[in-house]
């Protein structure tokens, strides 16, 4: 192993005592895998999100940045990463959605419903709609997040997922105006929305924007409910090669940039040309104030 010197990594300083316990750890509980060796170091250093959840997928990255730096060495993985394949489907599951065309504006429907999905047994069905209409396809969502399937007069009609917002952003932080410390501090007051899928049978106009609007509305509630976390902004990155950000501008987000085209792979940052159009949504007309605290 080389020689190691203190850091901090997501948060949590690691000295040579704690890389010792860690190497320890994980020699103690090799032939249980990543995942279990993750739960036990967060079950001993008590190390949980505000709403009691222990940061499970913090400490995943942290041994996985030790590990590509030379410092421990992790068991070999139980399941290979298949992130970026498609997911293999239950397809009986999901063989009575309703695919009948629904069509015209918005105004001409009565009733608009949000179901908030995560833990039910609904979950599976916003997953594999997304894997299969989104072009994105299916991902695990990484830290905290909410799933929400949208209804037109009861039939299935689109779907929304918020995560954890991005660690840094030039022209988000420079709108909000906060420094280092406070975005550290103060970032849990934004979610990302990580998707948003309106389903291949609907062509109803103003339906996206009215959907956005309305995930917004309910989002804060159901976020501090389940995280404890009070959300003031929330913010969304567009592909500039394949949308332009109608839905977004008509529901009243704010227009603050573009992206350089990289993104965050561990320490460090890549470059991948893919240029996103950032936009943001207050949720508090004070947001400002709260995020500079």
């Amino acid at each position: 192993m080389k020689r190691f010197t203190s850091k901090t990594i997501r948060g949590r300083q690691i000295t040579s005592p704690v890389l010792k316990e860690i190497r320890q750890t994980i020699d103690e509980n090799w032939k249980l895998g990543r995942t279990a060796i993750s739960r036990i170091l967060c079950e001993n250093w008590d190390w949980r999100q505000n709403n009691g959840q222990l940061k499970a997928m913090a400490c995943r990255d942290l041994l996985l940045r030790l590990e590509r730096e030379g410092y421990i060495t992790l068991p070999p993985r139980i399941h290979n990463n298949n992130n970026q394949k498609r997911c293999n489907w239950s397809f009986d599951l999901f063989d009575k959605i309703d695919t009948q065309p629904i069509i015209g504006r918005i105004d001409q429907f009565t009733h608009i419903r949000l179901d908030m999905v995560r833990g039910s047994h609904k979950e599976k069905l916003w997953d594999y709609l997304i894997d299969q209409y989104h072009y994105l396809g299916y991902t695990q969502i990484v830290g905290s997040y909410l799933k929400y399937l949208i209804f037109i007069n009861n039939q299935l009609a689109a779907c929304v997922g918020w995560g954890s917002a991005a660690w840094k952003v030039g022209c988000r932080d420079r709108f909000i105006g906060w420094n280092t410390q406070q975005r550290k501090n103060n970032l849990s007051g934004i979610a990302n929305n990580v998707r948003f899928l309106i389903l291949p049978w609907v062509d109803v106009k103003h339906f996206a924007s009215k959907a956005l609007a309305l995930s917004a509305r309910v989002l804060p509630g159901d976020w501090y409910h389940a995280f404890s976390q009070q959300l003031v902004l929330v913010e969304t990155f567009v592909d500039r090669s394949r949308f332009v950000g109608t839905c977004y501008r008509a529901a009243n987000w704010i227009y603050l940039g573009d992206t350089k085209g990289s993104s965050k792979s561990g320490a460090s940052y890549q470059h991948h040309g893919i240029i996103k159009s950032v936009f943001v949504y207050p949720l508090d007309r004070h947001f400002k104030r709260r995020l500079c605290q």
